[in-house]
């Protein structure tokens, strides 16, 4: 090709192009339909990403609340199975040895427990032991009767914690 073809050549397709331009039509050079939407943008309004976004923190603000009570109530169960799991090993041991424990480390220790839980609300082992008297000694000695929470929080039943 000479130098005049490839400068024709190149008239041509800015002319087919300025032609078809927009209108979805084809050209010599393009047999291709252009698209409109090609020509006039490639990416996103502002108005678009902006509709985008909202629609995305509506659906969070709905979603938060109950994700947290989902949370909340996963705890509190978990420390209702850990106190109702406690409670029955205090009486399996006092079944077991005659006596009840000193404490919740004995469980552990004698092997009734692999170890002390963590309280889901203070995130520690800090369980508040009730002691009493143990019903099966002679001599009126006292031991562990009941475990409760350390947590001062209240419960989504309105009573603490503490008092479960």
């Amino acid at each position: 090709m000479t130098g005049k073809d490839l400068k024709r050549r190149g008239e041509l397709e800015r002319r087919g192009d300025r032609e078809t331009r927009g209108r979805g039509e084809t050209s010599p050079l393009h047999p291709v339909p252009i698209s409109p939407r090609l020509w006039i943008s490639r990416g996103f309004t502002l108005l678009e990403l902006m509709i985008v976004i909202s629609i995305i923190i509506i659906l969070a603000a709905i979603t938060l609340p109950q994700f947290q009570k989902t949370i909340l109530h996963a705890r509190e169960s978990v420390l209702r199975d850990d106190l109702q799991q406690m409670r029955k090993l205090i009486d399996q041991f006092a079944a077991d040895k005659g006596r009840l424990p000193e404490s919740l480390d004995e469980l552990s220790s004698e092997g009734y427990m692999r170890e002390v839980p963590i309280d889901p609300f203070t995130g520690q082992r800090d369980w508040t032991p009730i002691r009493g008297e143990d019903p099966n000694s002679t001599e009126g000695h006292e031991g562990l009767v009941d475990v409760k929470s350390a947590s001062q929080e209240t419960s989504s039943e309105g009573t603490p914690y503490s008092e479960w």
